[in-house]
C-alpha cells in the first residue's frame, strides 16, 4: 500500500515535470529539493493546488556547510491543515546568489526571509524590506555562518564619558576555559575524609 507522503511525491512529479524537483521520505517527512529559481513557482503550486492545499508557511531558515560549493540550504517548512500533512522545500544556495523572494505567495516569508538574511547574509530579490531584524544596525557579519567567530568582531558598551553607546574591538577578559559540569556525585574522585582517631575515641568515651 502507497504511503501518503509517497501519493504526494508521485504527485508533484507528474504535475510539474519541468522543474527537476528531487523528493525523498525519511523519518516519516517529505523533502522536495528544488532550484532556487523554480521556487516561487513550486511554492505556489503548493500553496494552490486542491491535492495539496500548503496553506501555512511555518518556517524559512538556512544551514550552512562551508566546505561545499553551494555553502547553504534554505529551507521553507510548509503545513497543510487540510489534509494534516507537513513539508519540507529546500534549495541549494553559493554565497552571494540571490533567492526569489516568497513574500507573494506567503506574506509570514517577509519576517522570515529578513531573519535568514541577518543571521546568514543570503540575499532575497525583490523583498519589500530586506534588513536586519535580530541583530543592530552596526552588525558586522552573520552569526550563524560557521566561520562567524564565537566571540563577535567588535563590543557593545555605554560609555559614560560620551554618553552614548560605543563599538568597540572585542577584548577579552580571560582565556576560554573548559568547565567540569560533574557533580560530586559524579566525579568518581570524590570520598568523605575518614575521621579522626582521637575523635573517635572522645566519642565512644
Amino acid at each position: 500500500m502507497t504511503s501518503p507522503l509517497q501519493e504526494l511525491s508521485d504527485t508533484l512529479s507528474e504535475r510539474m515535470p519541468d522543474e527537476d524537483i528531487v523528493s525523498s521520505i525519511a523519518y516519516d517527512e517529505l523533502t522536495l529539493t528544488v532550484r532556487a529559481s523554480h521556487v516561487v513557482k513550486v511554492l505556489t503550486f503548493l500553496r494552490d493546488d486542491m491535492d495539496c492545499q500548503f496553506r501555512q508557511l511555518v518556517d524559512i531558515t538556512a544551514v550552512d556547510y562551508p566546505e561545499r560549493v553551494k555553502r547553504f540550504e534554505v529551507v521553507y517548512h510548509l503545513l497543510s491543515l487540510t489534509r494534516n500533512q507537513r513539508l519540507r522545500v529546500k534549495l541549494l544556495v553559493a554565497d552571494g546568489e540571490t533567492v526569489p523572494t516568497a513574500t507573494g505567495v506567503f506574506k509570514a516569508a517577509g519576517w522570515f526571509e529578513r531573519e535568514t538574511w541577518d543571521m546568514f547574509g543570503i540575499m532575497f530579490s525583490d523583498h519589500p524590506d530586506l534588513r536586519r531584524i535580530l541583530t543592530d544596525y552596526g552588525f558586522s557579519g552573520h552569526p550563524l555562518r560557521k566561520d562567524f567567530p564565537l566571540t563577535g568582531h567588535v563590543e557593545v558598551r555605554y560609555s559614560e564619558e560620551e554618553k552614548r553607546v560605543v563599538y568597540e574591538p572585542v577584548s577579552l577578559r580571560q582565556d576560554f576555559r573548559t568547565f567540569d559540569y560533574q557533580s560530586p556525585w559524579e566525579g568518581g574522585d570524590y570520598a568523605i575524609p575518614p575521621a579522626d582517631d582521637d575523635e573517635t575515641d572522645e566519642k565512644e568515651a
